[in-house]
């Protein structure tokens, strides 16, 4: 169980720090990182059965009030809080039927969230801690691990050990159910395989809501006895930068918009500490590559996984990295590529549906069997994205097959479109396409910037390198993409703001 191996973790590194926070300046080592948790569980037994909301930056508190949640017996609902604090709240409590949500009165003021009924803020929890409950929780911690372990839940791997939101980039995020078994197995893989295991130390900045960042940054620390560096916001890539070159993370995960923001804040020599840098979430471009071997000789390695899948599926083994691939399957996973028509299993390096089956996938989305159904077939889970297998073994991702669009007939990729209006369009402006309804196609596809371009010119260059059918036959300008938590484009919003602008014209 996941906190057992946090006992475990806690017993054999006592005085290690656990959790050196960044953004509120405490220092929290192992010993009471166990301490402050056994605390939280006590209070968390006596508010709520079940489930328990958790809508908390990444900090030491909120690592602590979700350890405490799991020894309480309890399964943490993880929200959202930027895409609409308020909103994902009510949202989470309609899906999953609980009542307490533990925030902090700070994260309410910078998201302009109201104080909703059956909040409790865990400032005012950590204050009101009597002289009794810390003595009870001091003595539990100091109980043979046997007897500490049995105290702090059962022996169940199927139990439910957190739920998480999908994204909602394309349509209503779906709460999906994680088991202590789906992400223990995801931590032995992905650790196995990339050899983490004599790294003393990592910088987490990814949002806990995030399964990226939940498996990756909070349980694998755990886990395995490392420090986690933690500070609350990813996009601050000057602090972010600032806190590597000072407090020396060996490892370092994120996403390409949050790697790129940081190292473009850096100077050589700022990320010497660094052994091992991973990339996921969303494409690596190879300018990003390019940024980390030149300014501090780091090699990216890039992988893959979902929410569904606890969530690595794939990475780029360290010593056969394959620059572009997004890796072979991680030790106990397996993947196979399903032709999106006939359902045929694909031939080698033919594009088709990823499946995939391993003991990481989900136990099914809450309170919807047709959605599960859909997507788990006889254990294969249908991750939606499309791909290839090369004849090394390697996994080539293609595009979201919602991100590919009937046109006249034919299938266009959105992603195509993108990838090549960036190769055509300076390094510094952001670009995407979106689809929009067309009454004699039935899609048109429409380019979006963050800056001015030279329409006329990208276009005709454009002209040369893809299909008349996948030519964007509108440009519009947005200064700012709306993102997920990830620091993915929002691509439903995104289009809904394209919509609006062109109704309003």
């Amino acid at each position: 169980m996941l906190q057992h191996r946090f006992i475990d973790s806690a017993r054999k590194h006592p005085d290690k720090m656990a959790f050196i926070d960044r953004s509120t300046g405490r220092d929290v080592t192992y010993s009471r990182a166990l301490l402050a948790s056994l605390l939280l569980a006590r209070r968390f037994k006596k508010l709520e059965r079940g489930r328990i909301g958790i809508m908390l930056p990444t900090s030491s508190g909120a690592a602590l009030s979700i350890t405490g949640a799991i020894i309480a017996g309890l399964t943490p609902v993880m929200i959202n809080y930027s895409t609409g604090a308020e909103k994902n709240c009510n949202y989470a409590r309609q899906q999953c039927d609980f009542r307490v949500i533990i925030t902090t009165r700070v994260l309410l003021e910078k998201t302009g969230c109201k104080e909703l009924p059956g909040m409790l803020f865990i400032e005012d929890i950590l204050a009101s801690v009597t002289a009794l409950e810390k003595a009870l929780a001091f003595i539990k911690s100091k109980l043979p691990s046997t007897l500490l372990k049995k105290i702090c839940g059962s022996h169940d791997l199927e139990r439910a050990a957190v739920i998480l939101f999908t994204s909602g980039s394309e349509k209503e995020p779906k709460a999906v159910q994680l088991t202590q078994k789906n992400i223990l197995s995801n931590i032995d893989s992905f650790s196995e395989m990339m050899d983490i295991y004599a790294m003393d130390n990592l910088l987490a900045v990814l949002p806990y809501f995030h399964v990226f960042g939940l498996t990756i940054n909070l349980w694998t620390p755990l886990c395995l006895g490392m420090t986690s560096i933690t500070y609350a916001n990813p996009l601050d890539f000057k602090t972010i930068a600032k806190i590597i070159r000072e407090d020396k993370p060996e490892l370092l995960v994120g996403t390409p918009l949050f790697l790129e923001g940081y190292v473009k804040q850096s100077s050589p020599g700022d990320f010497a500490s660094i052994k091992l840098a991973v990339s996921g979430a969303d494409k690596c471009p190879e300018r990003l590559r390019t940024l980390y071997r030149e300014k501090h000789g780091i090699e990216i390695f890039e992988g893959y996984g979902t929410t569904e899948t606890s969530p690595v599926i794939s990475a780029n083994p360290r010593d056969n990295n394959k620059p572009g691939s997004i890796g072979i399957p991680i030790p106990g996973t397996q993947v196979k590529i399903e032709n999106y028509e006939t359902g045929e299993e694909c031939a080698t390096g033919e594009t088709g549906k990823i499946l995939v089956k391993g003991d990481g996938v989900m136990r099914g989305y809450l309170n919807n069997v047709e959605e599960t159904s859909m997507r788990l077939k006889s254990g294969w889970y249908d991750t939606g994205d499309l791909g290839y297998l090369d004849e090394d073994g390697f996994l080539w991702h293609k595009g979201r097959l919602k991100r590919f669009v009937k046109i006249g007939g034919e299938m266009v990729s959105l992603v195509m479109v993108e990838e090549t209006l960036n190769d055509l369009t300076p390094e510094d402006i952001e670009c995407c396409a979106v689809e929009l309804p067309d009454a004699k196609r039935g899609a048109r596809i429409i380019a979006v910037t963050n800056s001015e371009i030279d329409q006329a010119e990208v276009s005709k260059r454009m002209s040369n390198e893809l299909p008349n059918l996948a030519l964007p036959k509108q440009y519009v300008l947005i200064a700012e993409f709306p993102r997920m938590g990830s620091g993915k484009t929002d691509f439903r919003t995104l289009t809904k703001m394209v919509l609006e602008l062109e109704n309003r014209d």
